[in-house]
């Protein structure tokens, strides 16, 4: 989701919503400020036609079904760009910049051909930035196969120098996408102080709601398709503890070895029985960070402040002289190494695979437009098991990618939806229809006092009555 198609389309305010024993997604739309009522093709048990409602009438289809799904025994957390648009919309209320299409001084035509023809297979109508790239990084290694340094032929020494500036063109695009990246960051960050505050709060709580587990579940499990350090900076915000693949301290290392490494207490008096650790959650950036770059075999990441001007003066430290801004370890990249390169988006998306893809799994995804097909593919795979659910919130549907995949899955039983610029919306969500943001074990204790005390009928009355406040 981008926040140009934020303000064009969805200024009908059609909204989407699939939760609980819905047979199909309930379609409605706003009649004024915060008041809703079902598109006349809709149908819905809970709600008659011509009905208005609002977020109170909504929130006890909503809230209690998440709060559910939220414990599963394993949960998982996939964001997309829509994180960092929302974020920024909140502190700015203005579009985040987006990366424009780059120019190459070699090739132009045909890698204009070839990521026009990636765009429409993703189904997307135009070709973007990283379709340039992926297709100016196979370019590039295919002609430099074909073209030999040993020929010294005329014809090869003339496609050596347009092999250059391809080299340096792509070096120099990563450079220009990482200062976009970092730009992005800098707007948030230098927003008026009681917006940025605001911002992060939301952030903060967003996050939390999926990350305060009971210590007899699994830990939960982020994933981003995102470059920036948004969720690193909501993260350290909230004092959530993310556990990576990264060790050390002034320059971590990528490791393949850390993914079971976790973080325990031993309870006064009881020893030998170690509890999880609150606070903390296992983190994997599916497609890199701007802040990380290949020196030599070895992938590591630089202490590059959130919203620094640039990454070349990082690298200028002692032993990192050959490392240059061609070495960012974006996804997809210039690397010369291709099996390196290769090597740490290899190990992430089997993380991935890994985590989603195991029974009594829910997997929440937010801002996520579905446009990646190796993900795609592995949440497909998710939902063959029974006993995993898959839950899509979004801001917007703009290529229906998300209509098509649920459609294309065909099991509504397992998939919950919250789509529209009112289900969708990060303020309205934390407002109102995601879990407490905290471990709440004192509302079950008062739940149980009730029923001792009073009988059932209190307690449902007092529980639909908290379901329906505003605060949580």
């Amino acid at each position: 989701m981008n926040q140009e198609t934020k303000s064009q389309n969805n200024t009908t305010g059609i909204n989407i919503l699939k939760s609980r024993d819905d047979h199909k997604p309930v379609v409605f739309e706003e009649v004024e400020g915060g008041i809703f009522k079902l598109c006349k093709e809709s149908e819905c048990s809970w709600f008659k036609k011509d009905e208005t409602f609002g977020p109170d009438k909504l929130r006890p289809r909503i809230e209690p079904w998440l709060t559910a799904l939220v414990q599963s025994e394993y949960h998982s957390l996939l964001l997309g760009s829509g994180l960092t648009h929302s974020v920024h919309w909140i502190a700015q209320g203005r579009s985040l910049p987006v990366m424009a299409k780059t120019k190459f001084s070699a090739f132009q035509s045909q890698i204009d051909e070839a990521a026009t023809a990636t765009a429409k297979a993703a189904e997307r109508d135009k070709a973007n930035f990283e379709d340039q790239i992926r297709v100016a990084n196979e370019l590039l290694s295919g002609i430099e196969h074909y073209c030999p340094e040993f020929d010294t032929s005329a014809e090869s020494v003339e496609l050596r120098k347009e092999i250059n500036k391809l080299r340096k063109d792509i070096s120099q695009a990563l450079n220009d996408f990482a200062k976009s990246i970092l730009e992005g960051e800098r707007i948030i960050a230098s927003a008026d102080e009681s917006k940025r505050e605001e911002a992060f709060g939301y952030l903060v709580n967003f996050l939390m709601s999926f990350a305060s587990r009971s210590g007899t579940r699994d830990r939960l499990q982020i994933f981003t398709t995102n470059y920036d350090r948004l969720l690193e900076a909501g993260a350290e915000v909230a004092g959530l503890h993310l556990l990576d693949r990264f060790v050390g301290n002034l320059a971590p290392i990528f490791r393949s070895s850390r993914l079971n490494i976790d973080m325990h207490y031993n309870p006064p008096g009881i020893r030998g029985e170690p509890r999880y650790l609150e606070g903390v959650a296992r983190f994997t950036k599916l497609h890199g960070s701007v802040d990380w770059v290949q020196a030599g075999r070895d992938i590591r990441r630089m202490g590059l402040p959130f919203g620094a001007e640039s990454v070349e003066p990082y690298l200028k430290a002692p032993g990192w002289r050959e490392v240059t801004t061609g070495n960012l370890m974006i996804y997809p990249n210039s690397a010369k190494d291709r099996e390196t390169s290769a090597y740490p988006y290899v190990e992430l998306f089997r993380d991935f695979a890994a985590a989603v893809c195991r029974p009594n799994n829910t997997l929440v995804t937010y801002g996520y437009s579905f446009g990646d097909e190796h993900i795609n593919r592995v949440i497909e795979d998710m939902l063959t098991i029974p006993s995993t659910h898959l839950v899509i919130i979004s801001y917007d549907d703009p290529l229906s990618r998300i209509k098509k995949t649920y459609e294309k899955i065909a099991r509504p039983a397992q998939m919950t939806l919250l789509v529209g610029n009112h289900l969708g919306d990060m303020k309205t969500l934390v407002d109102h229809y995601l879990p407490k943001p905290a471990i709440d074990r004192t509302t079950f204790r008062m739940a149980e006092l009730l029923k001792a005390r009073f009988g059932t009928e209190q307690v449902e009355r007092t529980e639909n009555e908290a379901q329906g406040g505003d605060d949580k």
